[in-house]
C-alpha cells in the first residue's frame, strides 16, 4: 500500500502521536472496510497510547456528523483527530465529556416560598457585599427587596411604568439599576431607595441590564437588538454595539474580554470588543432562541442556553467545552452557576435541572412545586440567581412566587447517587 493515497473525497483520519511518518499517513478506503487496523500498525499506536486506547477502524469512525466511540473506553482519546466536512475537531469536542468524571453533587429541596408580587416575578438579584438581602423584579411593575435569611419584605420600589425584566446590584456603588418595557433604564439609590436618574434611548422595551465590574458603565440590551453601554453619572450612551438581528435577551460583563457578552432571539452569542465597538466571535451553534447565560464564578467560562440545549464555552476563544445532557426542558429562561460546579437551568414548563458543569451531567431534575390554586400553566421558572456563597438558590416563576432552594446536608452519594451518568449519550449531540 502506498503511505500517499488519497481518500478520494472522504475525510482524513490523523493520527497525531505517533511517528511523523505515520502522523502523515493517509489511509485508503480499503481501512473503512476493514475490522482493525494492519499488526504493524496497530503495534505501533498501543504502544503509544496504551492498550486501553487502542483505535479501531471499526468502532470509532466519523459518519456524517455523529461519531461513535468504543464504549470500554473511558478516557478520551487525545491523541487522534476526525474531522468533519466543515472542518471542526468532533474527537476533541467529544472528550470533553467523556474524559471528566462527573462529581457527586447533593440534591437540592425546596426550604422557602415567598409570596409579595401581584404578577409573574421576571427578575432577581443577591446583594454582592454581605449577602443579606436579595431584590425581585415582577410585571405588577414594582421592585421588592426582601431579607434573604428571613424572606420578610423590607421595601417596595415604584417608578416603572411597564414591567420590570431585569436588574443588577453594583459591587462598587450604592446603586441598582433595573430595566423595564417602557424603555426605560432606571439607578436606584440604595441608600435613599429612589430612582435617581434614568437612562433614555432604547426605541422599545428594555430586557436586560448589567453593571460592569470595574468600569463606571452599566450595559443594556433589548427589543430594538443592539447593547448600549451608559455612562453611569453622566447618562450617556457611550457606544451602541450593533450586530443582533433580533431582541437581545441577556447580557452579561466582564473585567476582561470579551468584556460584554449578549444573547439574543437570532440563535447566536457575540462576544463584544468595546473598544473597537464590534463583536470579536459570533456563537451560532445553537439552533434557536437563545434566553440566558451564565458566567462561571470562579474560571473564566460560561454557559449558554436555548430550548432543550445547554452548552459551555471557554473564554476569551469562545471554544465549545461541553454539551450538557438533554432533558426536554422545553424553552430554557434562566440559568445559573455557582462555585461548587452545579449549573441550574429553569425551564418554562416549570421543570429545573441541576448539572455538574465540567461533565455536563444531569444529576437532578424534578418539576418545580405547585403553589395551591395555580394552574398547571403556572409553573414556568423566569428567573434564578445563587446567593454568594453557592448554597441558596433562588427561583422567581409565573405563579408569582419565590422559592429559595437548599442542598440536602444529609444526603451522601450511597443514599442519593442521583440520575445515572451514560458518556455514550454525549456522542449523540455532535
Amino acid at each position: 500500500m502506498s503511505g500517499t493515497s488519497e481518500f478520494n473525497g472522504r475525510e482524513n483520519v490523523a493520527l497525531q502521536d505517533i511517528d511523523d511518518y505515520y502522523s502523515k499517513l493517509r489511509w485508503d478506503n480499503q481501512f473503512h472496510h476493514m475490522a482493525t487496523l494492519p499488526t504493524h500498525l496497530q503495534a505501533i499506536i498501543d504502544k503509544k497510547r496504551g492498550p486501553l486506547q487502542s483505535y479501531d477502524v471499526s468502532s470509532s469512525m466519523v459518519t456524517g456528523s455523529s461519531l461513535v466511540k468504543r464504549p470500554e473506553v473511558t478516557q478520551a482519546v487525545s491523541t487522534a483527530v476526525l474531522s468533519n466536512e466543515d472542518g471542526t475537531n468532533t474527537l476533541q469536542r467529544y472528550e470533553n465529556l467523556v474524559s471528566q468524571t462527573p462529581q457527586w453533587h447533593a440534591p437540592w429541596k425546596l426550604t422557602k416560598i415567598i409570596n409579595g408580587h401581584l404578577g409573574w416575578v421576571r427578575c432577581l438579584a443577591v446583594e454582592p457585599v454581605d449577602n443579606e438581602w436579595f431584590v425581585t423584579g415582577s410585571n405588577d411593575t414594582t421592585l421588592k427587596v426582601w431579607d434573604l435569611s428571613t424572606g420578610h419584605l423590607k421595601v417596595t420600589l415604584s417608578g416603572h411604568a411597564m414591567t420590570v425584566r431585569d436588574v443588577c446590584i453594583s459591587k462598587r456603588h450604592p446603586y441598582m439599576f433595573s430595566a423595564s418595557d417602557d424603555k426605560l433604564v432606571k439607578c436606584w439609590d440604595l441608600e435613599k431607595n429612589t430612582a435617581i436618574r434614568d437612562y433614555y434611548g432604547h426605541l422599545s422595551g428594555v430586557h436586560t441590564v448589567d453593571i460592569h465590574p470595574t468600569l463606571d458603565l452599566v450595559v443594556t440590551g433589548g427589543r430594538d437588538s443592539v447593547v448600549k453601554l451608559w455612562d453611569i453619572r453622566s447618562r450617556t450612551a457611550v457606544t451602541t454595539l450593533v450586530g443582533h438581528k433580533a431582541p437581545i435577551q441577556k447580557v452579561k460583563c466582564l473585567p476582561m474580554d470579551p468584556q460584554v457578552i449578549s444573547c439574543s432571539n437570532d440563535a447566536s452569542v457575540r462576544l463584544w470588543d468595546i473598544v473597537a465597538g464590534k463583536s470579536m466571535k459570533v456563537l451560532t451553534h445553537h439552533k434557536r432562541s437563545v434566553r440566558s447565560i451564565a458566567v462561571h464564578p470562579t474560571e473564566f467560562s460560561m454557559a449558554s442556553a436555548c430550548t432543550d440545549d445547554i452548552r459551555s464555552w471557554k473564554l476569551p476563544e469562545g471554544n465549545l467545552l461541553t454539551n450538557f445532557q438533554s432533558q426536554s426542558t422545553g424553552i430554557v429562561n434562566s440559568l445559573s452557576v455557582n462555585e461548587d460546579d452545579v449549573l441550574f437551568a429553569g425551564g418554562d414548563d416549570g421543570v429545573m435541572c441541576f448539572y455538574d458543569y465540567k461533565s455536563g451531567h444531569l444529576y437532578q431534575s424534578f418539576d418545580t412545586v405547585k403553589m395551591t390554586g395555580s394552574l398547571d400553566s403556572e409553573r414556568g421558572i423566569l428567573a434564578s440567581c445563587f446567593d454568594q456563597t453557592g448554597l441558596r438558590l433562588i427561583t422567581g416563576e409565573v405563579d408569582k412566587s419565590i422559592k429559595i432552594w437548599k442542598q440536602d446536608e444529609t444526603a451522601t452519594p450511597d443514599t442519593h447517587p442521583g440520575l445515572p451518568w451514560n458518556p455514550n449519550l454525549a456522542s449523540q449531540r455532535f
